[in-house]
């Protein structure tokens, strides 16, 4: 094997020889180096090539120490040379490929390395955090606090997910809730109104499931840990809704025409009346022979757990993905219209689709229910039913008809290509690494990002840049295929 060995004298020699192109971009030396067989070990030649350089000899033994392949000894030769200032085009290249950064990968892609936020005391700015100001001066920059929350918050509909596929027949019998600290009070079942012909089952038994008319839609969880209480400065009720996942589910997000809300007094001819979209609606207010409505199991559970812990600080938070966040909006304005002294409701929502008309927002800020969407801006979900025009829209945190808004962009993630499909812009996944990245709107994705990337390059591997689906990261994460603690993706 030949190896290219670092001559002192020669490299002096020639090293004023060297242009760099502006045209091409590439080095045009006057004679090329020679060539010689290996006669010291690679360590030396690194060593010498360094002192040649005048650089630190601390960072070329750190190099030193973790050099383990080809592709090791590469990229710190390509460090000492300093491409980046010889070679501006090379900057962006170099830097993604820089031990540093290449460290930083592994990290987020081995599971002994599975990092969470720091957990801050709450007690003073939970109101804050839970919308009382509409999140003023929190999403842009985002507060770090309400990062976290959000992201767990994604994970609770995450356990949502897992909990139907664990059974989809059926009702999960234990729910992986991501936070010990919280335990499942009640299953949330939805109840399609939409009949299909009896051969479609015949035709296909073992997807029985997919046309069953009530399925496990979610949960509803209260916090339970008296530490975790005090760190919060109150009582936490989740409420989490999955998204659509049957045949039936996905009928009903194809009636879009709007329906009036139940008011004490309607009025039919009156224009102004609160309307929401059929399909939701109904998931949402059908009942069946066999179980309730969605709205009455959930709105009697709500006020068991309000009688149960009266007297104690509390707060209700609604969240959902997709179908879910949907439903989640019915649901907030529900208990707050007929729970008997609710708590403060809030709503966090993922990729959600519009729900209602400004009328139906005008009576969820009059009840006092905040809403937080977080959109993707290459997500097409968060576009339908379209019944908004687009001059609604806002800058970064203001959405005038469907509460406060943080937006998120696919191209600001180095590892997902900007050009995604549709179903990872609308994997629940994908937003949670979106949101965890998020620093501003006019910042680059942050640095210190905690959540692990092992589940996107499992399961959106045609969207994650080539870059980092190659041999030596496959190598990196051979060892780490299951998915300990988190979560299967939703789209998967």
């Amino acid at each position: 094997m030949q190896t290219l060995t670092p001559n002192v004298e020669l490299f002096h020699a020639k090293r004023r020889h060297f242009t760099c192109s502006t045209q091409t971009s590439t080095f045009i030396p006057t004679k090329p180096l020679s060539v010689f067989p290996a006669t010291k070990n690679n360590r030396e030649h690194l060593r010498n090539l360094e002192n040649v350089l005048k650089t630190s000899s601390n960072s070329i033994e750190n190099f030193n120490n973790k050099v383990s392949s080809r592709q090791d000894k590469t990229t710190t030769l390509l460090g000492g040379l300093n491409l980046a200032r010889l070679w501006p085009q090379m900057k962006a290249a170099v830097d993604e490929m820089s031990p540093k950064n290449l460290k930083r990968l592994q990290r987020l892609l081995s599971k002994s390395s599975e990092e969470r936020s720091p957990k801050n005391k709450l007690g003073s700015k939970w109101r804050e955090l839970h919308g009382s100001n509409n999140w003023a001066g929190l999403l842009d920059p985002l507060d770090e606090d309400l990062r976290r929350e959000l992201v767990r918050y994604g994970e609770f509909v995450q356990a949502a997910y897992q909990g139907f596929h664990s059974d989809p027949e059926g009702s999960p019998r234990d729910v992986a809730l991501p936070d010990g600290s919280y335990k499942v009070t009640k299953s949330l079942y939805a109840t399609s109104s939409v009949r299909l012909p009896k051969w479609i089952d015949d035709v296909a038994p073992d997807l029985r499931w997919m046309t069953k008319q009530t399925s496990w839609v979610g949960y509803v969880a209260v916090c339970e840990d008296p530490k975790e209480i005090r760190r919060m400065g109150r009582r936490e009720i989740v409420i989490a809704l999955r998204g659509t996942a049957t045949l039936l589910e996905w009928s009903e997000n194809f009636r879009p025409n709007l329906v009036s809300m139940p008011e004490p007094k309607p009025d039919p001819s009156d224009p102004t009346r609160p309307k929401v979209e059929c399909g939701f609606n109904s998931l949402y207010t059908t009942g069946s022979q066999h179980a309730p409505s969605l709205a009455d199991s959930l709105v009697a559970e709500i006020s068991r757990l309000v009688d149960l812990y009266a007297g104690e600080e509390l707060s209700i938070s609604v969240t959902g993905h997709s179908l879910g966040a949907a439903i989640a909006l019915l649901a907030a304005d529900d208990i707050a219209e007929r729970v008997t002294h609710a708590p403060p409701v809030s709503v966090f929502s993922f990729g959600g689709p519009r729900v209602g008309n400004r009328e139906f927002a005008d009576r969820l800020d009059s009840k006092g229910v905040k809403v937080l969407r977080v959109v993707n801006s290459q997500d097409v979900v968060t576009k339908v039913p379209g019944i908004f025009a687009d001059n609604d829209k806002n800058k970064q945190g203001q959405n005038r008809n469907n509460g406060a808004e943080l937006r998120v962009d696919m191209k600001m993630s180095p590892y997902l290509k900007p050009n995604a499909d549709v179903a990872c812009c609308h994997d629940l996944e994908a937003y949670l690494h979106l949101v965890d990245g998020f620093l501003a709107s006019n910042c680059p994705f942050r640095t210190n990002a905690k959540r692990s990337l092992r589940k996107l390059l499992d399961e959106q591997r045609s969207n994650v840049k080539v870059l980092y689906t190659g041999k030596s990261l496959r190598r990196n994460r051979s060892s780490v295929l299951d998915y300990g603690d988190v979560l299967p993706s939703p789209s998967s």
